[in-house]
């Protein structure tokens, strides 16, 4: 094998890419990831780190261009991951996601070419994301706000995020400012001092409601009479400003102390017909007109009927289960955060719904007492987070004998992972469709439709 070392440079092609959107070049079959680099370009590549088995290296000069790339894409939108995916074009960004899926059924559940539907575009590619979670420091003694240099915290100043509502841009801006005008300090957490560790805005994409939440290191804020007066003068759409204090030292954006500085706790949002007020700590789908398509489709994957009894597992404010509720029986949901659930019971009466349980607790250890219970679901819908599935919940599921499993993923590998638990149990699965919730990022999102096919 060659010898590498630090800063040499080499001239290769570009074969491949990582699910992280990492070019892949190999010299002697060592692998190097190279960032900003594209399938079919060849390139002048700097060594940066070897390891046993990969090492990374760095563009130096591009020799050829890939007829794919995006030229006029802002390099710290690379840099950051704001958007990894934003200097591929848009149609192969929907061909790559769909193959990470099947490479991912293949090499974990064994389903060599297994027929994964063309993903289903977004109906927005960029200015989509309804929620900004925005790191606050200083730079170069300066109060900024911005996305942090990828595997670092380090800040790189933004003010055009590229994905997000512009005008959640626009009100990131202005807290930036007001910060800065009120003399409050931004967070050091090498030192844990300052005040302002993130601002996080949320926008209802239908209402337009605005939600604003200060996340802070301590209580007492001060100034902050003049700071919300100013915020939301400039800003009559914003209907919630909150605090959460995290006085902690991890990576966690939110704290578990909630103050309502202004207005109410919550937004009220339109989806697929219905309404849901969300609150500040709940789960709510990022890009909602490609939400709407998501759950439309996992609605068809579970051919429902009218005396169909439905579980809807991780099921947040509601918005999954609420949208069908009309089309079933009874639909029983259980969510893990408090808030959610109180979002959930009242979405229901907002709605006009009645023929639905929202419960609190570990879907896993409900799904168990529900199974105890005598509940018997004709389909059980999932929508977990980046850990799928807890295994005992699984066994739960497939216990009781429901038709069909409808498993809506936000990360391949452990969809992949859980399919295979499940056709241990007796299920086979049937179809899979990605939709792309995130464009101009790696993220991958589907929803699998399994169906019994033994007792």
């Amino acid at each position: 094998m060659t010898n590498f070392n630090k800063n040499d440079i080499f001239e290769v092609q570009v074969i491949d890419l990582t699910h992280e959107g990492s070019g892949v070049v190999k010299i002697d079959g060592y692998p190097f990831f190279v960032e900003n680099a594209l399938p079919g370009e060849t390139i002048e590549m700097r060594i940066l780190k070897t390891g046993k088995k990969f090492g990374f290296g760095k563009v130096e000069t591009y020799l050829t261009i890939s007829e794919h790339r995006v030229t006029d894409i802002n390099l710290d939108y690379l840099r950051t991951g704001i958007a990894d995916f934003g200097h591929l074009a848009y149609a192969e960004q929907l061909k790559f996601k769909r193959k990470q899926i099947v490479e991912l059924l293949s090499k974990t559940a064994h389903k060599a070419d297994f027929p994964v539907l063309e993903t289903i575009a977004s109906p927005g590619v960029t200015k989509y994301r309804n929620k900004a979670s925005i790191p606050v420091r200083s730079v170069n003694g300066v109060l900024e706000t911005g996305f942090f240099r990828k595997h670092s915290h380090t800040l790189v100043p933004v003010e055009d995020f590229f994905i997000q509502q512009p005008e959640i841009d626009e009100v990131v801006i202005a807290v930036r400012d007001l910060l800065r005008q009120f003399g409050l300090k931004a967070y050091n957490e090498i030192e844990n001092t300052g005040f302002v560790r993130n601002v996080v805005v949320r926008r209802a994409h239908a209402t337009g409601e605005i939600m604003v939440i200060f996340v802070t290191r301590k209580v007492s804020f001060f100034k902050v009479d003049g700071v919300i007066s100013a915020l939301t003068k400039q800003f009559p759409a914003i209907k919630s400003i909150m605090q959460n204090v995290n006085a902690s030292t991890g990576n966690n954006i939110f704290g578990s102390d909630w103050n309502i500085l202004f207005g109410q706790d919550f937004i009220t949002d339109i989806m697929l017909g219905r309404k849901y007020d969300i609150s500040a700590p709940s789960f709510y789908q990022v890009n909602t007109p490609a939400a709407e398509v998501l759950y439309a489709k996992a609605i068809e994957f579970a051919d429902l009927n009218a005396d169909d009894v439905v579980i809807d597992a991780y099921s947040g404010i509601g918005t999954i289960g609420l949208s069908f509720a009309d089309k079933v029986k009874h639909v029983y949901g259980v969510e893990v955060v408090e808030a959610a659930v109180e979002n959930a019971r009242k979405n229901a009466e907002l709605n006009g719904i009645d023929n639905v349980t929202y419960v609190t607790g570990k879907a896993e250890k409900v799904m168990g007492d529900w199974v105890t219970e005598g509940v018997k679901p004709d389909v059980i819908l999932v929508d977990p987070p980046r850990k799928g599935l807890d295994e005992s919940f699984i066994t739960s599921a497939a216990s009781v004998g429901t038709r069909s499993i409808v498993y809506i993923s936000c990360n391949a590998a452990t969809f992949a992972r859980d399919v295979v638990r499940f056709e241990e149990l007796g299920y086979a699965l049937e179809k899979v469709q990605p939709v792309d919730l995130f464009p101009q990022t790696h993220h991958v999102e589907c929803v699998g439709l399994l169906t019994r096919v033994k007792d």
